[in-house]
């Protein structure tokens, strides 16, 4: 099967509009690493993604047969940019479906190529489906992101130009993983001219569609994924990817967002270029497999897939990188409220970077700390700062992995209301939309008093949003039925160790 895509791949035609890209070395992750890392740098391409290579075969293939139709494609940015540049040079009429969540920028770029919009619903899967339709309807040609031989064996070109850079020196291909396309293509053709060369997908742990499938023996269908890495949230693969990562594909690891974070910032620092959340998944797992199996002196190459990113989540990315390369530490820690005690505090921490501090009154005898304290590469120094802490007698509660104490209350600490009664806490997830905020506003307040309200944007497909409200115990049962049928995600909070110290005024 491998060998079969190895001759679709050699003849994929994809140079009329795709470079071919370089391998750049990344000095300071390959000094850290003790690896030699090399990043294939796709992000380059005149889409700043890969996926021009894919689209210009299929269309081409569909020129030269003779079809001169429309197409149709579904996609919330790169995908559909790459459609759209290999429709207008093959002078096809294209049509894109894109979610109505789709950031502005990633529009505008497909109207750039002269292909028609439609925004429809807030996910891609509401927006293929109605892509399907219209292509029914209007007889256009449906394009698939990553569920098409011909598809799979452009995206495959990438593999080619990495195997001629001294193929007999890399130990590992690291891959990013949405619906498995690329993946799929890599690793056909790698595993055919080089099957010793390992090929790693790497996914967010909140979207392990190939992962859990490949574990698993079968596809599945995830019931939701995260949205930080967009362009990889796909909830289930594709059938042929699946069926050629089932055959070629070593393993597929998981990494949270915050490791995605780190890589971002690696990649900039050693290119001065910015990668999107899903480019730079490749380098957050080669970290991720080099501390798990003690590797050096090996090269490593990790692709970076592409960086259409919204500039309003770099914001987002900076005060998560840190965090994400375990460099910085998030504490609670309660002082005395007496005077010269905040003044001891900082003492005990010393000479430390403090890279946040947040504090408030709490009561006559007690203030908590909101503190965060950079630590030595790899979080070595944050147990020694907590057991340092609490030696000298402050209660410390660590927030370094807590979520809701990343997104929210540190930019928030003091919003404690003293006497507050039957307080409830939840964490909402949303589309983010023209007068989405408007109408979960109106949902949830008609019934019960909102006593919290968070909100912040981070440039993202769904607004985060935290909410207090005042609920007797005997409604409880009401509200969570409410809850149920509102349809956005949730999360009830009010047990969380951070909201009693900062913001629990009952």
């Amino acid at each position: 099967m491998p060998k079969a895509y190895l001759t679709r791949i050699l003849k994929a035609r994809v140079y009329d509009v795709a470079r071919e890209t370089p391998l750049d070395p990344m000095p300071s992750l390959s000094k850290r690493t003790r690896n030699t890392v090399l990043l294939k740098r796709e992000d380059l391409q005149p889409v700043f993604s890969f996926k021009l290579r894919g689209a210009y075969n299929k269309l081409s293939k569909l020129s030269a047969g003779g079809h001169r139709g429309g197409v149709i494609a579904a996609s919330a940015g790169n995908h559909a940019q790459g459609v759209a540049l290999a429709a207008n040079r093959l002078g096809m009429k294209a049509l894109i479906v894109m979610p109505a969540t789709t950031p502005a920028i990633k529009v505008d770029a497909v109207r750039a190529y002269g292909a028609r919009t439609v925004l429809h619903g807030d996910t891609y899967d509401e927006a293929c489906a109605h892509a399907y339709e219209l292509a029914a309807a209007q007889d256009l040609t449906f394009i698939h992101p990553y569920d098409d031989p011909d598809v799979i064996a452009g995206q495959g070109t990438v593999a080619l130009e990495i195997l001629r850079h001294d193929p007999e020196r890399i130990h590992a291909i690291f891959v990013p993983v949405g619906g498995g396309g690329l993946i799929a293509g890599i690793a056909a053709c790698v595993k055919t001219l080089y099957p010793r060369i390992r090929i790693i997908g790497v996914e967010p742990d909140d979207a392990p569609s190939m992962h859990h499938a490949l574990e698993r023996g079968r596809r599945v269908r995830l019931p939701q994924v995260g949205i930080f890495a967009d362009g990889v949230a796909v909830r289930q693969v594709g059938k042929e990817p699946f069926r050629i990562a089932r055959a070629c594909v070593d393993e597929v690891l998981l990494v949270s967002a915050d490791e995605i974070c780190a890589a971002i910032k690696d990649i900039f620092d050693d290119t001065r270029s910015i990668a999107e959340p899903a480019g730079a998944l490749a380098v957050a797992g080669l970290k991720k497999y080099v501390e798990r199996e003690g590797l050096s002196n090996q090269c490593l190459v990790a692709i970076d897939s592409g960086a259409n990113i919204n500039f309003d989540r770099l914001r987002h990315v900076s005060e998560r990188a840190d965090v994400g390369e375990r460099r910085e530490a998030l504490l609670a820690v309660t002082i005395p409220e007496e005077p010269g005690s905040f003044l001891n505090f900082c003492r005990v921490i010393g000479r430390r970077n403090v890279t946040e501090f947040n504090y408030r009154y709490a009561d006559a005898r007690q203030a908590h700390v909101f503190a965060g304290i950079e630590v030595a590469r790899g979080g070595e120094g944050r147990e020694a700062i907590i057991r340092l802490l609490r030696e000298r007698g402050y209660p410390v509660t660590d927030m370094t992995d807590n979520e809701m104490a990343k997104l929210h209350v540190r930019y928030m600490v003091g919003g404690r209301a003293q006497g507050l009664q039957d307080e409830v806490l939840y964490r909402f997830e949303f589309p983010e939309r023209p007068g989405a905020l408007l109408e979960f506003l109106g949902c949830i307040g008609r019934r019960w008093n909102i006593s919290l309200f968070h909100y912040r944007n981070h440039g993202a497909a769904y607004g985060r949003v935290l909410v207090g409200v005042q609920v007797p115990a005997r409604d409880k049962p009401e509200l969570q039925s409410f809850l149920d049928t509102l349809g956005y995600e949730y999360w009830e909070e009010s047990s969380n160790p951070v909201y009693r110290l900062f913001l629990d005024g009952s």
